[in-house]
């Protein structure tokens, strides 16, 4: 029995996960980035992370050229950015206003983000309209703050404990 695509949303939708711009920079395309959801801790030692981008997206042709990409995992309050980065308008564009910088791998990193892990592809695995691209993280900066989440197609942030 297969699972409607309209019912798999669904359940997915209530997972809640933190959101985080992916990013790269190659010769060929220069600066890219894409917002996700999809990304994972895989490995301490050594360390390694992994990011699920869909086939049909273009930042994905620069990681392929690259080698590299760098997760910055957004802020609360920063949904202008991850909606600028989740498409509708040019690469050039979701840069725009954006202050970055290049890390080790030349993956740009954005500096108002609450972390950034600066990564070098060690393996693409194909899994049904997706890559999953495993990255060793070279380096990682990390900033004051509290992470940006998403649950239920909204954007949430952390509540206080009671």
């Amino acid at each position: 029995m297969t699972v409607e695509t309209e019912d798999f949303k669904q359940g997915l939708k209530l997972w809640a996960s933190g959101v985080a711009v992916v990013t790269t920079k190659s010769e060929t395309f220069g600066a890219q980035g894409m917002t996700v959801t999809a990304f994972s801790s895989v490995s301490v030692d050594p360390p390694q992370i992994l990011v699920c981008l869909n086939d049909s997206a273009d930042t994905g042709d620069g990681i392929r050229e690259s080698q590299s990409f760098a997760v910055n995992f957004l802020k609360a309050g920063q949904e202008a950015i991850s909606n600028q980065f989740a498409g509708g308008c040019s690469q050039q564009e979701r840069f725009a206003n954006i202050a970055w910088k290049e890390a080790t791998t030349g993956a740009p990193i954005i500096d108002t983000s609450l972390a950034s892990l600066d990564c070098k592809v060690v393996q693409q695995v194909r899994a049904g309209t997706h890559w999953i691209i495993i990255g060793e993280v070279q380096a990682v900066v990390c900033r004051p703050g509290e992470p940006l989440l998403y649950y239920s197609a909204t954007y949430r942030k952390l509540q206080p404990a009671d």
